[in-house]
């Protein structure tokens, strides 16, 4: 198993094209979902029972290999520290890339607007998101390898399945998804509260805008990266919006400046 999870040098990792779902019912609806794309199904060993030969049946239905772990292998390979249920399944997420691959796609050129997620903790955040985001039609959220939770069935369910189709782009922390956007021409900018009104900024072609962590805000390294902040006028005594709500604002904010590009 560990030779068919790692990639070759200079190969696309498995993290930056699979989504890698556990527990029996999300399993069996990702197989059930004919619009998703199912690379492979791992069961533990000695896994038996109702729920089981579901899957069994619906992988076979749809030409979905399925492989047998230990059930220590199965949780190594699920990611998590909650119950896999001895059965994982990797769906590829056909947008999901790594941010130097999203970046060598753009013409040289082009506009392209990006949100960045800065250490959310929280998995129903993140869901949000992917879920505004890919719904404004932006071209990318970086979601760091680290740093960020993994997107996994709690992040699918707030994304209502959108996670699986939306923008990713990968890097290993924000700070080197910061980097390489900036020298792609990106102006970085922070969103807090403290900033300048978001809705009457004169941005770029190239922009980015970084959410920050729940509690803390936007991290110290990151922000020594960035050109400014942002700010979301607040009326009516609301200090500021949960970082899911600002999120979808700022997304369809970014939007909004390019009616030309329309929908994706």
């Amino acid at each position: 198993m560990d030779g068919e999870r790692s990639a070759a040098p200079g190969a696309r990792s498995p993290k930056d094209t699979f989504i890698t779902v556990y527990g029996r019912k999300p399993v069996l609806e990702a197989l059930d979902d004919g619009s998703l794309r199912v690379d492979k199904v791992v069961l533990a060993e000695g896994l038996h029972g109702e729920p089981v030969r579901a899957i069994l049946a619906a992988a076979r239905h749809r030409g979905v290999p399925v492989q047998r772990a230990t059930a220590h292998r199965v949780k190594v390979l699920a990611g998590n520290g909650r119950h896999d249920q001895g059965v994982l399944a990797d769906v590829v997420a056909p947008r999901m890339a790594p941010v130097a691959e999203f970046l060598a796609g753009l013409a040289p050129d082009a506009p392209a607007a990006v949100l960045v997620l800065d250490r959310l903790t929280n998995p129903a955040n993140v869901g949000m998101i992917l879920r505004s985001a890919t719904a404004a039609g932006l071209d990318g959220v970086l979601l760091p390898r680290r740093g960020v939770p993994a997107i996994d069935p709690l992040v699918v369910k707030a994304s209502a399945g959108v996670a699986f189709r939306a923008p990713v782009l990968r890097s290993g922390t924000v700070e080197e998804g910061c980097d390489a956007l900036a020298e792609a021409g990106f102006a970085l900018y922070g969103l807090d509260a403290h900033g300048a009104s978001l809705l009457d900024a004169d941005l770029p072609a190239r922009v980015a805008l970084v959410l920050g962590n729940e509690t803390d805000g936007i991290a110290g390294t990151v922000r020594d990266l960035l050109h400014g902040l942002l700010a979301i006028p607040m009326h009516g005594g609301v200090e500021s919006l949960g970082v899911a709500s600002a999120g979808a604002v700022a997304a369809f904010e970014l939007a909004r400046r390019r009616p030309e590009r329309g929908t994706k």
